[in-house]
């Protein structure tokens, strides 16, 4: 009977260097792998035993990254274990099976964000003109789907996030607030669609899943078992449901702790 391990990545699994938040002496931190560089340099890590965690977890469930990147973003990881048959990339925009983009998915995707939702031209162009050039760094948007800035963050006022908040949700879209970044997001676009896809192409019995931010809900919520870690929008927000398990530790070794209780229900605890 498979079991379908959905995860979101960064701040779930996966590290900057600014979200570590060690906590703990130096002589007393975990030692760190990286699994991403960008631009020559390093950018993502995981602790070491997570490490050995998700290459075990990885061979005994089918395990899916499931995150708001791009695939050109996603590409850029290299994490332990067996290359996944299946990741969820654009926040469940696109569907890549071996490493190639689901087409088919892709056109269903598009004909449901032009049947429900406001055009990503109207919402982009609205968030250039509110975005105030004393905090905003960059804008960008992710496979012609959603849009996003990054953000001077201690500079952001909090009434133009809620603001925006409101007019988004007016066009069926959601605002998120993750670090540095600003995610404006279809409604319909969500992790839980592409992962139930997933599922049912693989026959599994049971989903598990985890994340941290807004954008990670649905897909806990369409879980049979979830994990929040104590940081991210969620944990600040202090959101969570009857079989999500809220926990307290924040930071790198929050993704350690995800990897364990993912491996419990899987199979024999795993002890590296």
């Amino acid at each position: 009977m498979t079991v379908l391990v959905a995860s979101d990545l960064d701040r779930t699994l996966i590290y900057s260097a600014a979200a570590l938040a060690l906590g703990m002496p130096d002589a007393q931190a975990p030692r760190l792998l990286c699994v991403e560089t960008y631009q020559q340099k390093p950018l993502s890590y995981l602790t070491e035993t997570a490490a050995i965690l998700l290459d075990e977890l990885a061979r005994t469930a089918t395990f899916v990254p499931t995150t708001t990147r791009t695939r050109e973003q996603y590409g850029r990881i290299r994490l332990p274990g067996p290359v996944p048959e299946f990741a969820i990339c654009a926040n469940g925009g696109e569907l890549l099976v071996r490493g190639e983009s689901d087409r088919d998915w892709r056109a269903g995707v598009e004909r449901r964000l032009a049947d429900e939702c406001a055009t990503l031209a109207e919402v982009r162009a609205h968030l250039v003109r509110t975005a105030d050039p004393a905090w905003l760094l960059k804008e960008r948007t992710a496979e012609d789907l959603f849009a996003y800035l990054v953000v001077e963050r201690s500079l952001l006022p909090d009434e133009w996030v809620k603001e925006l908040s409101v007019w988004a949700g007016e066009r069926g879209w959601s605002v998120s607030l993750q670090g540095r970044k600003v995610y404006a997001v279809p409604k319909p676009l969500t992790k839980s669609a592409a992962v139930a896809e997933v599922a049912r192409r693989t026959g599994a019995c049971e989903v598990l899943a985890a994340g941290d931010s807004l954008l990670d809900a649905d897909l806990l919520l369409a879980a049979d078992r979830g994990w929040r870690p104590g940081h991210g929008e969620l944990a600040e927000a202090g959101w969570t449901a009857p079989h999500v398990t809220a926990l307290e530790t924040k930071g790198v070794t929050a993704g350690e702790e995800i990897l364990r209780a993912f491996g419990s229900v899987v199979g024999p605890e795993l002890r590296p």
